[in-house]
């Protein structure tokens, strides 16, 4: 693996290390692959479709982030977009490397030992009195157009290079200081600079947290309606599969009066029943996803948790009362637990599969995406069968019970507690169906969670 010069540069991919005059300047993990990147294909203009695919080929982010990942290795080599001496922007397509004089030589041991980073702010601070006012000015006024939101992001990002918790102490309480400290504790993660930027115990901490949550929305809006989307109908299909095939067990099993053309009625109920579950659950996962930098699992869980249980409850008051004023039966339909366990169960397969997502919602690839999809399927399997030890139905307990308080339905899932081995739908039958119906749910809405745009 080779080094690299360049102008008063060394960059290191082997010992990811970017030096300036015996100085290591820093990047986090993500900017210091895209520089390496741009330099080994220094010879064209790299479309912005391939740095997504190589830099975050693990998750999904917004085009803001490629923005902000240039725009914070500019800063460090000292680069001016209008006049770039480093790295250029190819309008409608990428970016490319344009340095003339790079130097690729071997990465032996004779390597410069770094000193302590210098100051990244060293031009401001020689240039102003005070270089923390005029960006604490910029980060507590009220932007207009997105140009001065991402004007806002650089101050700030410029703030934790001079200094995280002396831009904190002089922020105080003035005007706007809520947003501005939400501004900061989200751009430190993208700051190799950054201090930690508290919440709780400061000034206004529901103010800020309000904000942080709304940052983080906006500029994962776009992806986050994709994966709710996708979540739906990986839930619906889900559902689909689930459906049919028990309708062609059902009709085939010994004894059954149930029809063959019973499957694509239950294809049809477990379509709309997983791709309303998929909505809720999938929801809750995706803001949780892009709201949530620190404790990941405990927020994913809780997401998914509540838009389960949320829409559960929905589905249980729409279906009781449906059922009452259309046909006349007063069946105890699941909905709201069913959904809170199930969902938070959803969540945490779902974060145990992406613990290495960082800087963007997870999109596995390949086998570590099948994996993940079935990783939330036992988890999600655990769930179903923990609700259904406790007596609560999921769909096919629920279709059953409506066509015991129906007359003359062919929908009662007798049958197959008879193939199992039951004389009824008894408990082992609604385990095994409900347990089987959560997997598969789990599996449909991890595969379309992850599904990349």
């Amino acid at each position: 693996m080779p080094r690299y010069r360049f102008s008063d540069f060394t960059l290191s991919p082997r010992r990811r290390m970017l030096i300036r005059g015996g100085h290591e300047r820093p990047l986090i993990p993500r900017y210091f692959d895209l520089l390496v990147f741009l330099i080994e294909r220094r010879h064209e203009a790299v479309h912005r479709r391939d740095i997504f695919d190589r830099v975050w080929n693990d998750v999904v982010v917004s085009d803001s982030a490629l923005s902000q990942a240039i725009r914070t290795i500019r800063r460090t080599l000292g680069d001016d977009s209008r006049e770039p001496r480093f790295i250029r922007t190819v309008s409608r397509h990428g970016y490319r490397f344009v340095f003339p004089d790079v130097v690729e030589e071997a990465d032996d041991d004779a390597w410069p030992s770094p000193a302590l980073t210098s100051s990244a702010v060293d031009a401001a601070v020689e240039t102003a009195v005070d270089p923390f006012e005029p960006l604490l000015q910029r980060v507590t006024a009220v932007a207009t157009n997105a140009s001065e939101e991402e004007e806002q992001r650089e101050s700030a990002e410029l703030l934790h290079a001079l200094g995280t918790s002396e831009a904190l102490r002089r922020l105080g309480t003035r005007p706007r200081h809520a947003f501005a400290r939400a501004l900061l504790r989200d751009t430190r993660w993208e700051t190799a600079e950054a201090g930690p930027v508290p919440l709780l115990g400061q000034p206004s901490p529901i103010n800020a947290a309000r904000a942080l949550v709304n940052l983080r929305l906006r500029r994962a809006a776009r992806i986050m309606a994709a994966r709710w989307a996708g979540a739906s109908i990986g839930g619906g299909l889900a559902g689909v599969v689930g459906g049919a095939a028990g309708g062609l067990i059902l009709a085939a099993a010994p004894g059954s009066a149930a029809p063959v053309d019973m499957a694509p009625v239950l294809a049809v109920i477990g379509g709309c029943c997983g791709a309303v579950g998929g909505a809720g659950v999938g929801a809750g996962l995706s803001v949780a996803e892009a709201t949530a930098r620190s404790q990941r699992t405990i927020s994913l869980v809780s997401g998914a948790a509540l838009g389960g249980g949320l829409f559960g409850v929905a589905v249980q008051w729409v279906g009781r009362w449906s059922l009452a004023a259309l046909v006349g039966v007063q069946v105890d339909t699941g909905g709201g637990l069913e959904g809170l366990v199930i969902g938070g169960a959803a969540g945490l397969g779902y974060a145990a599969a992406t613990s290495r997502a960082d800087g963007g919602l997870a999109a596995p690839r390949g086998r570590r995406r099948l994996g993940a999809a079935v990783l939330v399927a036992c988890t999600c399997g655990l769930g179903a069968l923990g609700v259904t030890l406790t007596g609560r139905p999921l769909v096919g307990g629920t279709i059953h019970a409506i066509a015991q308080a129906s007359q003359g339905s062919q929908a009662a899932l007798t049958p197959l507690g008879r193939l199992i081995g039951e004389p009824d739908f008894g408990p082992i039958t609604r385990a095994v169906i409900g347990t089987g119906e959560g997997a598969l749910f789990g599996f449909g809405l991890a595969l379309g969670l992850t599904r990349r745009p």
